[in-house]
């Protein structure tokens, strides 16, 4: 697949003083994301950690996710600079022995005793907030860039708003809300989020969402409209209604895709540098026609390619678009990140 790499610069600025002088240049620079894994590879890959977690039972499913995610990160380029994944597979298996434990312990208690397992029931879902908190606190921390660690920092209230709460309201209000709710947790995760300790920033208004969400709306109507039409008048045509309604929900499902995908990386921001990206429907049916034709010919043995397809797509059409020097902007988060002390590990995934 043509990887992309285009770089714009923008005319230097000098400004001289009579006295000494130094030339101060602004570049803007457009960094296409790259990614440079292989179906193949990951195939291999996925072979070995699926025999090798059957064997053990689940256990080596710690040991596959790090595996994974090493391949995965290590071959997502920006920059001509990869990400790495940091995690250990113990780190990894002690959250999971916790959720499993608690699980059991829940079970247990339900069945022997229901009141008592009904308390737990209320405790374990009071504590999803937290699990959140901490599952993306992990999982940021265990990705770095450049050799610096991302961050994630929420409180309690902010994630049972963005989790619980918003997410209600959207059920309350037969899906009226949901355009807010969704964009207030794309906020509680970009928000929260930092490079370093530089953090991001989420810019969409609930009106991003909210209008091709009436787009979609609409066109379900009216299909939902001709359908009742041809039930009413013609049933001899009942049968046929499939083939007209399944493409129908097909592009809609296409759409939602490219233009939320749209939304969140054009509305997201480190600093002076933007995100952008460029994903389309023709482009985005493409890969999902492949995967979907390979994976059914190949009895699901194409599955791990298809994944590794359609990253590359996601990859070539998300960019960074750095107005300033991205040296410099490297070498503060840097220093902030040393100046926070803190040791890795803290937070164990969870799962969430």
């Amino acid at each position: 697949m043509d990887k992309i790499s285009k770089e714009c610069s923008m005319p230097e600025s000098v400004t001289t003083d009579n006295a000494t002088h130094h030339d101060k240049t602004h570049t803007n620079k457009i960094l296409p994301f790259e990614f440079r894994g292989q179906g193949f590879e990951y195939f291999k890959l996925w072979v070995v950690n699926a025999l090798l977690t059957a064997l053990t039972l689940g256990i080596y499913s710690a040991w596959a996710t790090v595996r994974n995610n090493r391949y995965l990160h290590s071959n997502l380029y920006l920059n001509n600079t990869h990400f790495r994944y940091l995690a250990t597979p113990i780190q990894i298996l002690k959250g999971r022995i916790i959720a499993v434990v608690a699980l059991i312990i829940y079970m247990v208690t339900l069945q022997f005793k229901p009141t008592l397992g009904a308390i737990l029931g209320i405790a374990l879902f009071i504590a999803i907030p937290y699990f959140v908190n901490q599952s993306l606190a992990f999982n940021r921390r265990m990705t770095s860039y450049n050799n610096i660690q991302f961050r994630f920092h929420a409180t309690y209230w902010q994630a049972v708003m963005a989790v619980i709460i918003w997410p209600l309201l959207g059920v309350l209000s037969f899906g009226l809300l949901y355009p807010k709710a969704y964009k207030e947790m794309n906020k509680y995760i970009v928000n929260h989020s930092s490079y370093g300790t530089t953090q991001f920033h989420f810019s969409a208004k609930t009106w991003d969402y909210g209008k091709p969400a009436l787009i979609a709306a609409a066109v379900m109507l009216v299909f939902g409209l001709v359908a009742l039409g041809v039930i009413s008048s013609a049933p001899a045509l009942v049968a046929l209604l499939p083939l007209i309604i399944l493409p129908v929900y097909l592009v809609l499902i296409i759409f939602a895709i490219v233009t939320v995908n749209n939304i969140f990386y054009r509305n997201l921001h480190i600093e002076e540098h933007n995100f952008n990206a460029n994903f389309t429907m023709p482009g985005l049916f493409k890969v999902m026609l492949i995967n979907v034709l390979l994976t059914i010919l190949t009895l699901g043995l194409y599955l791990p390619a298809a994944k590794i397809r359609m990253i590359k797509y996601m990859a070539e059409n998300i960019r960074l678009e750095a107005n300033g020097s991205l040296e410099n902007f490297y070498a503060a988060s840097s220093q902030n990140v040393g100046a926070l002390g803190e040791e890795m590990g803290q937070a164990f995934d969870f799962g969430v």
